[in-house]
């Protein structure tokens, strides 16, 4: 088993950013010193990196991602393998992807399939969480099972999509009781999905059908509102943990941050399209263009949308960042969901309903979130925290990952801010798409070095990870409540 020394690196955690060596044996974190401390030891190791200039940091945590997704008459272009691949470009290190069973589905049968995806593919670990389409006396029984059973403590609802997986107030109820049973974490996709599909709707026959009526038929108040209820549905189960998943609106972060406020288990994630993004430069742009950035949550308006304002006049964007530096997001994730522009994006052309809903981000969360620290709009810890650190406690996989700690597993990242990094379709690009949502965009600092359990992943600027190194995560119970 090798032994690596990193060396001379400013080592960063939720709690600071300390001078310290790193020692790495075999596939655990060996020990953590004072610079110079190994020096004695720096002979006997297979590979001394010296990061003088440079964080060091845990690898990234991904929870929520959905590799080979089937979606609106397609499947997301992304496999395990490309996928961990390009995560591993991007300092991830550990991703959660979403299993899968929609109404009249098997709970195991869907789980079983995304085993058979993953294993053998992967280039850095995984876990899975469990979408639950079809809430019956069945799938009830199977989310005890999971939990106690397959490692899998997790499970996602969804408010939205009528007839594929969306749940009624009344099954998302049971559904909550039930993982208040047995310690389970309900993720839910917080938005009035017949409400929305009334809108969708009336503007196709207004003849609105261009990518941006996307986001207008999804206003803000309908993921504020279903947030509320989801909310107040997590209190009426018995407080049961409820974790919102990829908000964009700063009304729905209201919610939220008044739910916290009061005691409650409920936590929430944004992205980094919500944190950057506008309607105005990405769905807004002429004729189909925009269709690459059509997801769900979609991309808010800076500039005209009537129903939100922000707190103190900033708009969603503004409110989001708040929500960071406060604690009222724990999370940022990506979801994760890349659809090719060519064949894929184009099955909407002419109806802005029928574009397969995702953006790819696994590649370039941790550095576009890096980028908010450059702004100033977090500290280093917290990109650490959000990114790192507290995914891996939400979701029941800390201390085996998110620190750099004695008996940690060996996630570990160098990070160089001295160097920019250009993301790019001809730039910095390894997800499986034909372009990029951040096509241009410019970073002050990139990934230098990374390794997934001791074993180096990327180095000088080449990929020398493989396939099949990436093996599954059992998890634990959330090790983030109140």
């Amino acid at each position: 088993m090798a032994k690596l020394l990193i060396k001379n690196g400013l080592v960063i955690s939720p709690t600071g950013v300390i001078a310290n060596d790193v020692l790495i044996d075999g596939e655990k974190i060996a020990a953590v010193g004072a610079p110079g401390w190994f020096e004695s030891s720096e002979q006997g190791c297979d590979k001394v990196i010296d990061a003088k200039g440079k964080y060091v940091i845990p690898g990234g945590v991904d929870v929520h991602t959905h590799m080979e997704l089937p979606f609106g008459g397609t499947f997301a272009s992304d496999t395990f393998e490309t996928g961990s691949r390009a995560a591993a470009w991007g300092g991830v290190t550990t991703i959660v992807d979403m299993a899968v069973q929609r109404y009249g589905e098997n709970v195991f049968d869907g789980l079983a399939e995304w085993h058979r995806k993953a294993t053998g593919e992967c280039a850095i670990d995984y876990a899975f969480h469990q979408i639950i389409g079809g809430v019956d006396d069945q799938s009830l029984k199977d989310m005890k099972y999971l939990t106690e059973h397959e490692g899998i403590s997790s499970f996602k609802l969804f408010m939205a999509y009528p007839g594929v997986f969306y749940s009624d107030d009344g099954q998302i109820l049971k559904a909550m009781q039930t993982a208040a049973e047995c310690g389970a974490m309900i993720m839910m996709h917080a938005e009035n999905g017949p409400a929305i599909d009334v809108l969708v709707q009336q503007a196709l026959a207004r003849g609105e059908t261009d990518p941006r009526y996307h986001s207008y038929t999804r206003p803000s108040p309908l993921e504020a509102e279903a947030t509320h209820r989801a909310i107040v549905l997590s209190h009426v189960a018995g407080n049961v943990p409820l974790y919102i998943v990829h908000m964009s609106a700063g009304d729905a972060l209201n919610e939220v941050a008044a739910a916290r406020h009061n005691g409650r288990n409920v936590f929430a994630e944004t992205c980094p399209q919500y944190l950057w993004m506008t309607l105005e430069e990405t769905l807004g742009q002429p004729g189909f263009e925009g269709s690459k950035w059509v997801c769900s949550t979609p991309v808010r308006s800076r500039d005209h949308d009537p129903h939100y304002i922000g707190q103190m006049g900033h708009g969603h964007q503004g409110d989001l960042w708040k929500g960071l530096r406060m604690n009222e997001l724990a999370v940022v994730s990506t979801d994760h969901c890349p659809f090719c522009f060519k064949d894929q994006k184009e099955l909407g052309l002419g109806d802005f309903s029928k574009i397969p809903n995702g953006i790819g981000g696994v590649e370039h969360r941790m550095e576009l979130i890096y980028q908010g620290v450059v702004a100033g709009e977090l500290t280093l810890e917290r990109w650490v925290e959000t990114c790192c650190t507290t995914p891996a406690r939400m979701f029941g996989m800390y201390p085996q990952k998110g620190i750099i700690a004695p008996g940690s597993d060996a996630d570990v990242v160098v990070w160089d801010p001295n160097t920019k990094t250009k993301i790019g379709i001809n730039d910095k690009h390894h997800m499986n798409m034909d372009h990029s949502a951040w096509e241009g965009w410019v970073i002050d600092g990139k990934v230098d070095t990374v390794f997934s359990r001791g074993t180096v992943l990327i180095d000088n600027d080449q990929y020398v990870g493989r396939k099949g190194h990436g093996k599954y995560i059992k998890r634990g119970l959330s090790q983030y409540l109140v």
